[in-house]
């Protein structure tokens, strides 16, 4: 019987239709991925008919820097609502109402002295350096119709069009159901091609049976040794790292009852760290920061402020302003009425840094006596959107600080003496906390 080699061997043929199927379907989910041109903005709708001559790109300025603080557009706060004000009252009154609202109250206008008893007899600040320009601009400003909120995306999901999902998993369908027919096609050819073989006398060669490769390497003893050792090596190095690692709790980045931004109050706005966590000047700890701080700003600030495309925002407006009602409700504060309702709700902050009970650290000691910034050891946190824990605090990552940071000794003639005495000692023109005793083991535990 005539013995020919298998040149039908089904396995290179499924793995030829394969390769075809794959690079066919990357080539159509290519062209599909090209996203469809977005349709047209809407149009900005018209100023108010009041709004008279003025700009309200000038009006929003000088709004921001002088109304804010006490006006909003929509709510009240310590003084009225400004949207449309200019079609409640005359125009020439206006003018004079925001020039010297006192002398008009003292006067006896009876729409100032309403208007003063309305909100709570607070005093308005008089502008006389406003012109009457000046003023259209900011009526030109509050006219304008509010702004309908599109709605945002939510924070790190993606939004795909339907139609391309629907395209994309028909293309899938068909393709799997082709790959299926071949497999079927190709399984039928490779049983007549045997039969066709046989009816002939001809003998399909069989492979002959040859050692595995897993047989092959237990026979030789010295790879099964070397591999033990490096086994065990690897076990031992990765299981030192993991005991390292515990109790470093290094990117801890925990959800908060309350959302606050660091990127947004100490990075874009520029608030000082130590505003908000003042006892780091004076204390061991840095201190959870008064309800009360918050509200020095927020007791006029019941929305979010910036706008929808301004870079440093990752959530919507709609979702800042609902943590800022969170902030109202612990603290038991009306916006409507502007008061205090006496009703309060403690927050349960999530501890983020958390030293061991055995490791003394003094936040004063290194704020306001070594002039150490708030960033050295907490990271960039005016980028942070959600507060995390920057740094390892491990013991090595403190006594490596100490060995590279200099003694500021500018102003002090006590570590002056001991820096010249220590200078000479150790042959140094200046001194690292390491040199003054920086890495004693008193230093840190008790």
């Amino acid at each position: 019987m005539k013995k020919v080699g298998n040149h039908t061997s089904i396995s290179r043929i499924i793995m030829f239709c394969l390769a075809f199927s794959l690079s066919f379907s990357l080539s159509v989910f290519a062209q599909d991925a090209a996203p469809a041109d977005a349709a047209a903005a809407p149009a900005a709708d018209a100023a108010g008919a009041d709004a008279g001559a003025g700009d309200p790109a000038k009006g929003k300025e000088l709004f921001n820097t002088l109304c804010a603080a006490c006006h909003k557009l929509d709510a009240k706060a310590t003084g009225p609502a400004l949207r449309n004000v200019a079609e409640k009252h005359d125009r020439e009154w206006l003018y004079s109402w925001i020039k010297n609202s006192s002398a008009m109250i003292k006067a006896g206008d009876p729409v100032a002295v309403k208007l003063f008893n309305e909100n709570n007899q607070a005093v308005m600040t008089p502008f006389p350096q406003l012109s009457n320009q000046d003023i259209d601009n900011i009526l030109a400003y509050t006219s304008q119709p509010a702004e309908v909120a599109a709605p945002a995306p939510t924070p790190g999901g993606s939004q795909v069009a339907a139609d391309n999902g629907i395209n994309n998993v028909l293309i899938l369908g068909a393709l799997v159901l082709v790959l299926v027919v071949l497999i079927v096609m190709l399984a039928l050819v490779n049983k007549t091609l045997k039969r066709v073989a046989a009816a002939n006398g001809i003998e399909v060669e069989k492979p002959e049976p040859s050692v595995s490769l897993w047989q092959a390497y237990a026979k030789n003893q010295f790879l099964v040794l070397v591999t033990a050792i490096l086994l065990l090596l690897s076990a031992s190095y990765f299981l030192y790292g993991y005991l390292m690692q515990i109790g470093v709790d290094q990117g801890y980045e925990p959800i908060q009852p309350i959302h606050f931004s660091h990127k947004i109050h100490a990075g874009d706005n520029g608030i000082d760290c130590k505003y908000c966590h003042s006892s780091a000047r004076v204390s061991k700890h840095s201190g959870i920061p008064s309800l009360n701080v918050c509200m020095n700003c927020h007791k006029n600030i019941a929305e979010f402020q910036g706008d929808k495309d301004s870079t440093y925002v990752e959530y919507s407006k709609e979702f800042y302003t609902a943590e800022i009602q969170k902030l109202y409700d612990a603290v038991g504060w009306d916006k409507s009425t502007q008061t205090y309702t006496g009703k309060q709700k403690p927050v349960k902050w999530v501890r983020i840094h958390n030293l061991p009970d055995f490791v003394y650290f003094n936040h004063a000691q290194h704020v306001s006596v070594a002039g150490v910034e708030c960033q050295t050891c907490h990271g960039p946190v005016e980028t942070f959107e959600i507060m995390k824990q920057h740094s390892s605090l491990t013991m090595g990552w403190c006594i490596n600080c100490h060995r590279e940071t200099d003694v500021k000794i500018e102003g002090n003639a006590y570590y002056e003496k001991i820096h010249d005495e220590l200078a000479k000692k150790y042959g140094v023109t200046k001194l690292t906390a390491a040199n003054m005793g920086g890495t004693e083991c008193g230093k840190c535990h008790y």
